[in-house]
C-alpha cells in the first residue's frame, strides 16, 4: 500500500490583502470593540466606511461583531448586525433594507474543498434581501440567499436558499410556514 504525500494547507490569499485585513483587525480591537453604547454608533459605521463598507442610513452594527473583512460588507438602509453576530465575509455580504441578524449569528462565506489535501479555499456571496431575519444563533452557509422577508429561525442552519416570506427553523432548516404580516 502506497502512502500519499500530506499537503498542508493552501492560502491563496495576497500579501496586501492580509496587510489590509491585519490593519482592520488592529483598527477594531482598539477603535471599534471597546467603543460600546450609542453614542459610538455613528463612529463605529465610519469606520466600516474608512474600510471600504457600503452603509446605508439607520444601521446598526453593534461592538461586538466581528467583521472579517468591511470592504466585503454592503447593508442596505436600516440594516441590521446585532450583539456578537460573526461575519465571515471572504466573499460579499449584502444585507437588504430592513434585514436583521440577531444575536451570536454566524454568517460564513467561506469554506474549503474537501475533494483536495490542500483544503484550499472556497467562498461564495450571502444575501439577505429587504426585511429578512436571521434568528439568534442562527447558521448561514456559503453561497445562500435568504428572500425577502424570509425568517430563519433561533438556532437552525441555512446551507440552501430560503424562500421569500417563509419562516424556516431545524437544522438544516425547513420550511414551517408563509409569512404573513399584520399591518
Amino acid at each position: 500500500m502506497t502512502s500519499q504525500p500530506t499537503r498542508l494547507y493552501v492560502d491563496s490569499r495576497s500579501h496586501s490583502d492580509k496587510a489590509r485585513r491585519a490593519l482592520w483587525h488592529v483598527t477594531r480591537s482598539l477603535l471599534f470593540a471597546p467603543l460600546r453604547g450609542p453614542l459610538f454608533k455613528r463612529w463605529r459605521l465610519f469606520l466600516l466606511r474608512s474600510f471600504g463598507a457600503t452603509i446605508g442610513k439607520g444601521c446598526r452594527v453593534d461592538a461586538s461583531c466581528k467583521i472579517w473583512w468591511p470592504g466585503n460588507l454592503r447593508m442596505g438602509n436600516y440594516a441590521c448586525l446585532a450583539d456578537a453576530v460573526d461575519c465571515y465575509n471572504v466573499a460579499p455580504i449584502t444585507l437588504g433594507d430592513y434585514a436583521t441578524v440577531s444575536q451570536r449569528s454566524f454568517l460564513c462565506s467561506a469554506s474549503h474543498a474537501t475533494d483536495q489535501l490542500s483544503r484550499p479555499l472556497i467562498f461564495a456571496p450571502i444575501t439577505l434581501e429587504t426585511h429578512a431575519w436571521v434568528g439568534a444563533e442562527a447558521f448561514v452557509g456559503p453561497g445562500v440567499t435568504i428572500g425577502e422577508g424570509a425568517v430563519l429561525g433561533a438556532r437552525a442552519v441555512a446551507t440552501r436558499n430560503l424562500e421569500s416570506w417563509t419562516i424556516y427553523a431545524g437544522i438544516p432548516a425547513r420550511a414551517l410556514r408563509k409569512r404573513e404580516i399584520r399591518e
